[in-house]
């Protein structure tokens, strides 16, 4: 009894600054560049380390995709029944994640709302260009996001170019911050309609990669809807492991959470328990001192 005391006293009196020596370790473990924004919905209280620096987002930036797309669908610009033609050469090639492309390597007919599941829940290149092409290509999605107040994410490229040059993910990038930050205003309702809301954060909640990186750590049964993200190594270099999302804590709140790993010379394992890691100190955080 005397030493639970003491540690809910000691989880307390920490203030976030106090967590950077954890954060520090679990970088150096990560063999690359760690950045982590942890950020209660309600208000707005961070943890926060390395949340200013960009990260190439790889597959985490199918999210603000998907968002885009269902800000067209509420403005009736495009519809979710709304069959789209995928031939062959929409498909990204054979080095790039596409169950679309592995199922029907000639074409297919899908609709766009089964086009935004492939995108998020699967992770599917072809239907991340797809639908990026649909709503108008990577301009009009960062247009979207300045909209929303949201400077520091920017997508720039499709799968298919970062397939061909390795060096062309770092364009399309983020800061842990401005990512923490789109998931808490998509959270709170801004930037799409109630029903697109609960389209996208079901996709999500549905996604069954990354088992090991937010939601590896977490009590079991936690409620995550999240994106992941996931570059090729080359030459024993990884450029992006992250992970992104919302986490609903014990209590019913929502955490906002990016966790970025660059250019990481370490694992799989290495660099998916540096993100467990990461999330389960915020998530020990928010529970301790509320």
């Amino acid at each position: 009894m005397v030493a639970a005391a003491l540690l809910l006293l000691t989880l307390l009196a920490q203030t976030p600054a106090d967590l950077k020596p954890q954060f520090d370790q679990i970088e150096r473990d990560s063999r690359g560049s760690l950045g982590v924004s942890a950020v209660m919905v309600r208000t707005g209280e961070a943890v926060e380390f390395h949340a200013d620096k960009f990260f190439p987002m790889q597959s985490v930036y199918k999210f603000p995709i998907g968002m885009a797309v269902l800000d067209d669908v509420d403005k009736g610009k495009l519809k979710l029944d709304q069959v789209v033609k995928i031939s062959a050469t929409d498909m990204v090639p054979a080095s790039f994640h596409s169950p679309i492309r592995d199922q029907h390597p000639s074409g297919t007919e899908l609709t766009v709302q089964e086009l935004l599941r492939f995108m998020v829940s699967e992770s599917d290149g072809t239907a991340s260009d797809v639908l990026l092409k649909l709503t108008g290509g990577p301009e009009r999605i960062t247009t979207y996001l300045r909209g929303l107040g949201i400077d520091e994410v920017t997508v720039a490229t499709s799968e298919t170019a970062m397939a061909k040059d390795d060096r062309v993910q770092y364009r399309n990038r983020a800061t842990p911050h401005a990512m923490a930050q789109l998931f808490r205003a998509f959270q709170n309702g801004r930037g799409l309609s109630p029903a697109s809301r609960a389209l996208l954060l079901e996709v999500m909640t549905k996604t069954d990669s990354g088992p090991q990186r937010i939601k590896g750590m977490l009590p079991a049964g936690t409620v995550v809807a999240h994106k992941t993200g996931t570059s090729g190594t080359v030459k024993g270099l990884t450029a992006a492991t992250n992970d992104a999302g919302l986490i609903t804590l014990a209590n019913g709140e929502k955490l906002a959470i990016a966790v970025f790993v660059m250019d990481s010379k370490g694992d799989t394992g290495q660099r998916e328990r540096a993100i467990a890691s990461a999330t389960r100190i915020a998530w020990d955080w928010f529970a301790g001192s509320k």
